[in-house]
């Protein structure tokens, strides 16, 4: 049985930043990634390629609605064979969820497509920003499916907040998982045993509904220069409104990866935009159009 290892958490909680820690912590060991980003265009998949080979992305919503289900469980299927050989089979399979994923579906997915005949689930990780968490528990149920599900609950960013909201959060994750082991992190730094783990209780779910109505996603395709100051004017605009910006955009000279959750704007100059530069923006549900129009002025371009 080949074990598995789901990473959960919110966007903008850290998942992809633990997702290259642990391939850089692990670069000798046969370990395929696969990465489920809900924008149309494979962001974090991308991110995860800079560092490791072996990654598997499916964009375009969650895993874990009958939408996408079909493409995963073809994925997983294909997974073995397709990056494993005698001599060097794949060794376990570190699962990036999208950040507004319900995983507790996955072990009924398995069983429906006979996979829990190839793999078995040894952990489920859940990433929280402690600063948001105390919001979001409560406006979206999502949240705290992800931390129902886990096993162990990593608060990342824990140098950026006092020890009060730490604790707050800790207090929240223990009242919502009282089982689950809890890691403070900068950066998602931990050297976590990810697949020799004994799950302490089976999950139970259902399937997402393919459209939902908390959230919309959308991509903004950005072929010709653009200001990065004017980017982070309309991302603070509609900073309430916005979950997660995330992207590579050109300048006039270079590129510049934006990433956006709340409270935090990051820039980074980088050589260049990659293939498909623009921004992959997920909002409130009610407050699309109001997004997707600012985003679109700000790219000059219709957005796909």
């Amino acid at each position: 049985m080949i074990p598995l290892c789901l990473v959960t958490g919110f966007l903008g909680s850290g998942k992809t930043t633990f997702l290259r820690h642990v391939a850089q912590l692990h670069h000798d060991r046969k370990i395929v990634y696969l990465v489920n980003d809900f924008a149309p265009q494979d962001i974090d998949g991308a991110l995860l390629s800079e560092v490791e080979d072996d990654v598997v992305a499916i964009p375009g919503g969650s895993i874990f609605c009958r939408c996408l289900a079909t493409q995963f469980a073809a994925n997983l299927k294909q997974i073995p064979e397709r990056f494993g050989t005698p001599d060097c089979p794949v060794e376990g399979v570190v699962i990036e969820a999208s950040g507004i994923a319900d995983p507790r579906v996955m072990e009924q997915m398995l069983h429906e497509a006979r996979l829990d005949e190839v793999y078995e689930l040894a952990s489920v990780i859940s990433i929280v920003d402690p600063g948001s968490l105390p919001k979001l528990i409560h406006t979206l149920p999502n949240i705290r499916a992800q931390i129902e599900a886990a096993d162990v609950v990593l608060l990342n960013k824990v140098d950026l907040f006092s020890e009060a909201e730490v604790e707050a959060a800790e207090k929240i994750v223990a009242e919502v998982r009282p089982d689950a082991r809890i890691v403070r992190t900068m950066e998602c730094r931990v050297d976590l045993s990810l697949f020799d783990a004994t799950r302490a209780r089976a999950l139970a779910g259902e399937y997402a509904p393919c459209a939902d109505p908390h959230y919309v996603s959308v991509f903004f395709p950005a072929h010709s220069p653009l200001n990065v100051q004017r980017v982070r004017e309309v991302v603070g605009e509609m900073s309430e409104k916005l979950y997660r910006v995330k992207g590579t955009v050109p300048l006039e000279e270079g590129a510049c990866r934006i990433s956006f959750s709340r409270g935090s704007f990051i820039a980074e100059v980088i050589p260049t935009a990659g293939d498909s530069p623009g921004l992959a923006v997920i909002s409130r549900g009610d407050a699309g159009e109001e997004v997707a129009a600012g985003f679109a002025r700000l790219t000059r371009v219709v957005a796909q």
